[in-house]
């Protein structure tokens, strides 16, 4: 267990462990990684293993070592597709210069290379080779390709190699990669905003036993708030009925109606600068609820339903409204119905998303409630930009950093 809390708390990190005499340290590096919070899975390329075993790094991950590309048992779990959705981020160390090679061209015919060409987060590599290889031209081209992809490079150091010359390649001191990753998750980007976040269903009672609910898990809210608050937000969360932890540092409000969510928004809502609204709140609730469970009788049951407030439009017909982020999850037509409730509530932006239904292919399903995953079409005045699908953690980061920029924006015009 870590002693305090790091930017890497809660973080999945995949650890691509290469062919050289520097895998030794690796071993450490899990156990550093761990002790900052995050969840490591590993992957050891062919020219690793001749250095160091899998075994030992399942006994200090506490997870399978992923290492063929075609494994059929790895396909049938958490394959190179899954593994890369998994991980926040790829950290290769120590990445050799045949492994930078690799990435940077765009191959795809070992396991680690194929998750960095299906990743969608961040990656990040540690270089470890002799001194020569790593000033080569090659190896020089190829590292400027992977920071203009966006991929971070940590050190190489300066120093005695395997070999015993001198010169820059060794691997980064496993304390400096650690803190090199924290870096890359540093907070700040909403530090000191207020932001106000409804997440899950809403159950609306038609007797003591009975209710009328949806299938939202709640998932994507709180996958928003922890992400705000990564952020350096201050986060109000008005929960719905869901199964869920509550993120460290987070307010959060439990409610069971729609009504109750109505009002817990409207008591609070002063304070906010951004208010999201992931909650999928019931549009009716029953007239009147029966104060002793209804008995079957065989006949036909008529309820009659009224009207519940909408939230979402009232905040953001306030005098001063927050900034407003709605959801709108539909069935079909999802771009239309959204752009309609982007205008007829007033929003400043809104995140589509289609949820899967008995009749989607495989591809649709596993995405919006009851699922880890999510895809996102946002829209706002004048622009949209589309949110590959991927798990809600992640998802949620890169929406928050689309949101902090046009709320900037907003406010500062």
């Amino acid at each position: 267990m870590p002693c305090m809390k790091t930017s890497l708390h809660n973080k999945n990190i995949l650890l691509g462990v290469c062919g050289g005499i520097a895998a030794y340290k690796s071993a450490d590096l899990v156990r550093r990684l761990q002790d900052a919070g995050a969840d490591v899975r590993v992957i050891l390329t062919a020219g690793a293993m001749e250095f160091i075993t899998p075994l030992t790094f399942q006994a200090l991950s506490g997870h399978p070592v992923h290492t063929d590309l075609l494994d059929v048992e790895a396909e049938a779990g958490m394959g190179h597709i899954e593994l890369a959705r998994w991980a926040d981020l790829i950290l290769i160390a120590p990445a050799t210069a045949n492994s930078i090679a690799r990435i940077a061209s765009g191959r795809a015919d070992d396991l680690l290379s194929a998750v960095c060409l299906a990743n969608n987060s961040k990656i990040a590599i540690a270089p470890a080779m002799n001194h020569v290889m790593w000033a080569s031209t090659a190896t020089q081209q190829n590292i400027k390709q992977l920071q203009q992809s966006d991929v971070d490079v940590f050190g190489p150091a300066s120093g005695i190699q395997a070999c015993g010359e001198v010169g820059e390649g060794r691997l980064l001191e496993v304390t400096e990669i650690v803190s090199a990753c924290e870096q890359l998750f540093k907070p700040g980007l909403l530090q000191g905003v207020n932001i106000m976040i409804t997440a899950g269903p809403t159950f609306e009672p038609i007797d003591p036993v009975r209710f009328i609910g949806n299938r939202s898990s709640g998932q994507m809210g709180f996958a928003i708030a922890q992400a705000a608050l990564e952020q350096g937000a201050s986060v109000t969360l008005v929960a719905g009925p869901v199964h869920l932890a509550t993120p460290e540092h987070c307010k959060r409000i439990d409610v069971e109606t729609a009504l109750q969510m109505h009002q817990a928004v409207l008591d609070n809502i002063a304070s906010q600068n951004i208010f999201i609204a992931t909650a999928a709140v019931a549009d009716y609730r029953p007239t009147s609820a029966q104060s002793q469970k209804i008995k079957k009788t065989g006949d036909e049951l008529t309820i009659s339903l009224t009207p519940n407030p909408d939230i979402l439009k009232q905040v953001a017909a306030l005098d001063k409204p927050p900034f407003t982020l709605g959801f709108a999850a539909e069935t079909q037509n999802v771009k239309d119905y959204a752009l309609q409730k982007l205008k007829n509530k007033n929003l400043n932006m809104i995140a589509a998303n289609k949820v899967a239904h008995s009749n989607d292919n495989e591809d649709q399903q596993d995405t919006g409630f009851n699922s880890a995953y999510n895809a996102l079409q946002i829209l706002w005045n004048g622009g949209e930009a589309t949110l590959e699908r991927c798990r809600k953690t992640q998802l949620a980061r890169q929406l928050l950093t689309l949101l902090a920029k046009r709320y900037y924006e907003k406010t500062t015009t």
